[in-house]
């Protein structure tokens, strides 16, 4: 575990990242930023239209250039999107920037927290479920290769995830003055 004031959320979709990421923040007094927003904010489209216009290949780009700069800040906590440790360049970032915490949900949860959802454009096919199996059959692994703490989303309390996650990371030790 890399000893940082910075904390990285990684997970699929619908594991809690955003939200979760949102309370720590709160908690722990630092800056919340959630990768997807950013690359939204920075193209001034959703992603499903980046989607659509630049395909996933176009966003994947994006995506790395983001989070290289995102990771590079101090006192933060990032959500990241589901698919970004699909790139080898963001796992080395996020592994070497912070602690990394995999927010492991498992398909069939977040095929019910995300079946409504019209703003995840890998969710837009005939059978979602199927794809989520998919999803974490292949990203699963490099989650856990990532990852410094997993944490089991489950059906917990927002609150109750954060006071688990609270007990497995780092204390930060606030910043010393210079000596004379």
């Amino acid at each position: 575990m890399i000893p940082s004031e910075n904390i990285f959320l990684i997970g699929l979709m619908g594991a809690g990242k955003t939200t979760v990421g949102r309370a720590l923040a709160r908690h722990r007094r630092l800056e919340f930023l959630d990768s997807d927003q950013e690359i939204e904010a920075c193209c001034g489209v959703g992603i499903p239209t980046i989607f659509e216009i630049e395909g996933e290949e176009g966003f994947r780009r994006r995506e790395v250039a983001k989070i290289d700069q995102l990771s590079q800040r101090h006192g933060i906590v990032l959500a990241t999107g589901g698919g970004a440790i699909l790139n080898p360049v963001n796992r080395e970032h996020l592994r070497t920037r912070g602690t990394v915490v995999y927010l492991r949900g498992h398909p069939h949860e977040l095929y019910m927290r995300t079946r409504h959802d019209r703003n995840r454009p890998l969710l837009q096919t005939d059978d979602p479920y199927k794809k989520l199996q998919a999803l974490y059959a292949q990203r699963h692994p490099l989650y856990m290769e990532t990852a410094d703490i997993v944490l089991e989303t489950g059906r917990q309390s927002v609150q109750s995830l954060v006071r688990k996650l609270e007990a497995s990371l780092p204390v930060m030790l606030p910043a010393t003055e210079p000596g004379p």
